[in-house]
């Protein structure tokens, strides 16, 4: 038996095709964060097991939606991402291996209508097929992980991430990732400076275009590149700011 998970939060322009893709599962478990669009009514359609909770981060969120599903085996996917026919043959016969606890899928984005191969985006592996048995989240608020005890594997086929739609979402995702990294790295202990923020987000634009060849994709590789660099300069500019905050109470 197969459960698929999702957490959802305001994914109306996405979550049609992600569940329509993974209908085929045993069972689908979506935990929606309050959304205040048509999210809950279109998942509606597709399970019953819709469950609408507060907001403890990432690892949390995922966490509690890993408790409540019932499956031998659990896929965890995010409402941007979508499964194709091959993907899903393949997943389906990797479950018949006994052998094996966890599988990396590669993913394959697309970042404002293109799919980007360069900048370090391709191939993304993520582990998100596991035995429910031998895996659990990590408890980070933003960039938590699975953790499986036991073998993993790497399947071929890829999973389809529409990471970026336009550029309004881009700046959404950067301003909510941002602030997300920044408390992160806060309550670890983690300063920073105006010279830190500036040189952070220098480095990961010529990471970005030039030593992982965004270059080669194109516009889209230049725009990646530049919010990439952005996302990095305000991650370190809001720490200087919980920083400063912190310092004169």
């Amino acid at each position: 038996m197969l459960s698929v998970i999702i957490i959802t939060k305001n994914e109306a322009q996405h979550i049609g095709r992600c569940l329509a893709s993974v209908a085929w599962a045993d069972e689908i478990i979506v935990l929606d964060s309050d959304s205040s669009d048509e999210t809950v009514a279109i998942c509606q359609q597709f399970t019953d097991k819709v469950f609408i909770t507060d907001w403890p981060g990432f690892g949390p969120q995922k966490q509690r939606a890993l408790d409540k599903a019932r499956g031998d085996w659990v896929l965890s996917i995010d409402a941007d991402e979508e499964i194709g026919p091959a993907l899903k043959d393949e997943i389906l016969q990797a479950m018949q291996q006994n052998d094996v606890q966890g599988f990396e899928i590669p993913r394959l984005s697309s970042y404002c209508g293109k799919q980007i191969k360069h900048g370090g985006w391709w191939p993304d592996y993520v582990l998100r097929l596991f035995r429910r048995a031998d895996g659990r989240f990590s408890s980070e608020v933003v960039h938590e992980r699975i953790e499986v005890a036991g073998t993993i594997r790497r399947l071929n086929n890829p999973l389809l991430h529409e990471a970026f739609v336009d550029p309004a979402e881009v700046l959404h995702k950067i301003n909510a990732y941002s602030s997300l990294g920044a408390e992160k790295m806060f309550n670890n202990g983690k300063r920073a400076s105006l010279g830190k923020a500036i040189g952070k987000g220098l480095w990961t634009f010529i990471r970005t275009y030039f030593i992982q060849a965004a270059i080669l994709d194109g516009a889209e590789g230049l725009m990646l590149a530049i919010s990439n660099a952005e996302g990095s300069y305000y991650k370190y500019l809001k720490l200087r700011e919980l920083c400063r905050k912190t310092a004169s109470k």
